[in-house]
């Protein structure tokens, strides 16, 4: 299922895991860029947490985000409601997660990107996993947006 909102409402999008100290924090920093990188600020907002927030974000997560130019020293892991998610557009969740579509009704568009942990992965992996959520976040923006 792809929402397809009006030209003036915004699009939703919340990117969640269990503790919201890994997968979904880089997503999260991937879909920023790429908000900005196609002019859509005012057009799309960004929602991220965890069912059971860490107390911090990755220690590997942070260092390969900050080879990629990324500084997610500064963010905390925090908790997302149903009624957050209830809320959006589309929800991609990590692979970690037990939402199940009708936790969050048929309106919104859920993407299982499936994708392994970087917690404890040494940071050749954890790039991998960085590199291929930067794939999944480009792509999904594809769905909803026209520019390159």
């Amino acid at each position: 299922m792809t929402p397809n909102p009006t030209p003036n409402e915004p699009i939703r999008i919340a990117f969640m895991c269990v503790q919201n100290a890994g997968r979904s924090q880089m997503s999260t920093a991937f879909a920023e860029r790429e908000r900005a990188r196609r002019g859509l600020e005012e057009r799309v907002e960004i929602l991220t947490g965890g069912t059971h927030p860490a107390d911090e974000v990755h220690e590997e997560v942070i260092e390969v985000m900050a080879d990629a130019g990324f500084d997610l020293a500064d963010r905390t892991p925090r908790e997302i409601t149903i009624d957050e998610l209830r809320s959006c557009d589309y929800v991609a969740t990590m692979g970690c997660s037990t939402l199940e579509v009708g936790d969050v009704g048929t309106d919104v568009a859920i993407r299982d990107w499936a994708l392994e942990d970087p917690d404890g992965r040494d940071l050749e992996r954890v790039r991998e996993i960085r590199d291929e959520i930067e794939r999944r976040v480009a792509a999904l923006f594809d769905e909803f947006s026209d520019a390159p």
